[in-house]
């Protein structure tokens, strides 16, 4: 008995330093943005108690629902393109290059996740300038229009969300291509013997079986999409007008150029929101997948 509450207090000390890291870094802080948002703070008098006001203006400020509205449009635009991209390149590089070409391709598309963000803002904002970017350069070679990729509002937003989907692609192929290797050999070889298509053997074998990979890939997607900012402000600066500001970037506008704390906090509440909701919609989603398959 002695040895068992003796091994139970050894566990628990061996938790202690990551519960405390939890619980200063993450508990503490939600629970302090959770009362702020009921207050009126701007970093130098008290915060002021007002209940719900912050709340009450959040719902009807057109800059939140721009953010909201865009964050989401962003999201749509970034998770299924980076997810099916992913996949596809991870299946062309197993089936038809391995070898020297396959890694040559992992190692350059990898490495624009481990570059600087604001590094790849400022590039691209470069190589997409309406007159004498790179991109609009090749364009009027091929007798083609230039256009505003960042300067209008039907292509701001595209032009980041792509870019983002450059960026990110590399590390989500890495997740896919360990997944192939992964399946059984005698799987394909056993399709293979039935006559199947490679089509066929895709579709029923490889993306079933990659199905935990996907799910955490779309996950890891959403909540990197919702955490957008260094992206935007850099390319764009939430602009033209509204069409590229995200909820992110307008947390950080509200804290850190209005010193509005407490209205700041009311956002950043709603973006957790969100984030729960859709996780939640996602493991709703996939869990019925799931129970359909079984």
């Amino acid at each position: 008995m002695k040895h068992k509450t003796i091994d139970a207090w050894t566990g628990r000390l061996f938790v202690l330093p990551s519960f405390l890291l939890i619980l200063v870094f993450s508990i503490i802080p939600i629970v302090l943005t959770v009362l702020l948002s009921f207050t009126k703070y701007n970093m130098i008098q008290q915060p002021e108690w007002i209940g719900l006001r912050n709340y009450g203006y959040l719902l009807s400020d057109p800059f939140v629902a721009a953010s909201v509205k865009n964050t989401l449009l962003f999201t749509l635009l970034v998770v299924p393109l980076q997810t099916v991209l992913a996949l596809l390149i991870a299946e062309v590089l197993h089936a038809k290059f391995q070898g020297r070409f396959s890694r040559f391709v992992r190692g350059s598309l990898f490495v624009p996740v481990i570059s600087s963000t604001i590094l790849i803002g400022t590039v691209w904002s470069i190589l997409l300038m309406t007159d004498g970017g790179m991109v609009n350069t090749l364009l009027d070679g091929l007798s083609i229009p230039k256009v505003n990729w960042l300067g209008t509002t039907q292509t701001a937003l595209v032009s980041v969300a792509l870019i983002t989907v450059w960026k990110n692609i590399g590390y989500f192929l890495v997740l896919y291509y360990a997944g192939i290797l992964n399946i059984p050999a005698s799987l394909y070889e056993a399709a293979n013997v039935d006559g199947a298509s490679a089509w066929y053997r895709f579709w029923h074998i490889t993306v079933p079986l990659l199905r935990p990979i996907t799910v955490l890939v779309v996950t890891l997607g959403t909540i990197w999409a919702f955490q957008v900012f260094d992206l935007v402000y850099t390319m764009t600066g939430g602009g033209p007008g509204r069409s590229t500001v995200t909820l992110v970037l307008t947390i950080y506008r509200s804290a850190f150029k209005d010193l509005s704390m407490g209205y700041a906090s009311a956002i950043s509440v709603l973006f957790l929101c969100l984030i729960m909701v859709i996780t939640m919609l996602q493991r709703l989603l996939f869990g019925r997948d799931k129970e359909a398959q079984l």
